[in-house]
């Protein structure tokens, strides 16, 4: 048998190659499409909140969700110098290394239990949709879900924080929700679990375990049809300009290899002020 060489494996016919599809983006010499929208037209006519909101969901959000959505990445845009996503960047930012490199550490800081609560929370939540679907009340699924946790001797994700009593952005999460006519199943039943909490304090010893943002934001997002892992990435889209912030400070404003250790902070920042009326 004739040995087959290069020249003729070369030469023989190659089938046709498979091509992926994306539904994103459709970039063509001078244009560029959104989920079928011009880039340009976009913008200064649509907020950044509306489009994250096409490019996860492939469609325009209403006004109303827009705002809503606005509202929770403002929400968590940043929360201090303790979490261990602005502790992770400002280390790696006192080392010198780029601000890319702090802001990257930052990100791979997040974990189940910060900003992956809002996953586990949409999960939980569904638990107990499915209970109302099959004939309990909103209220009655709620006590089952808070027993469940409390024979577990586990914290309800979405529940309780280190720091607030009262957590003052869940508090407007669901007011906003509220007055936008957005408050779905999701969020009454994340209301329902908190009332049952409040009922049965002795089970979870004694502590007030109030609705935090991880909560209110899964509920909200879970509401708006986020599937579980989108809304953990409106958490990190929203972190990110806090942890770029913390990561710049520390590279501009502090010596270079400096422990920190964030009990020995003090703000020096703006006192308390009021916003502008919107014009």
């Amino acid at each position: 048998m004739a040995k087959t060489t290069a020249a003729d494996r070369r030469a023989e016919p190659r089938a046709p190659s498979a091509r992926w599809q994306s539904a994103l983006t459709d970039i063509a010499p001078n244009k560029i499409l959104i989920r079928g929208y011009p880039l340009d037209e976009m913008m200064g006519r649509l907020g950044f909140a509306e489009a994250v909101y096409l490019l996860l969901m492939g469609e325009l959000p209403t006004p109303a969700i827009g705002r809503m959505l606005n509202a929770v990445l403002v929400s968590t845009v940043d929360h201090g110098v303790t979490p261990p996503s602005t502790l992770a960047a400002r280390n790696v930012a006192t080392s010198g290394a780029p601000l890319k490199d702090s802001v990257a550490a930052g990100i791979l800081a997040f974990g189940p239990q910060h900003g992956g609560d809002i996953e586990t929370c949409m999960r939980f939540l569904d638990r107990g949709l499915v209970l109302v679907r099959a004939g309990k009340s909103l209220q009655d699924a709620a006590n089952a879900l808070v027993s469940e946790c409390a024979q577990a001797h586990e914290t309800p994700p979405g529940f309780g924080h280190r720091f607030h009593t009262r957590d003052p952005r869940a508090a407007r999460l669901f007011q906003m929700a509220l007055e936008l006519e957005l408050e779905g199943e999701h969020v009454r039943l994340l209301r329902a679990i908190e009332r049952a909490l409040d009922a049965r304090k002795d089970d979870f010893n004694g502590r007030v375990l109030p609705v935090n943002v991880d909560g209110a934001i899964a509920a909200i997002c879970a509401d708006l049809g986020f599937a579980y892992d989108l809304g953990n990435a409106i958490f990190l889209i929203s972190r990110l300009p806090g942890l770029i912030a913390h990561a710049h400070e520390e590279q501009t404003q502090q010596t270079r290899m400096r422990q920190l250790d964030p009990k020995d902070h003090d703000y020096a920042g703006a006192r308390e002020r009021r916003l502008p009326e919107r014009r």
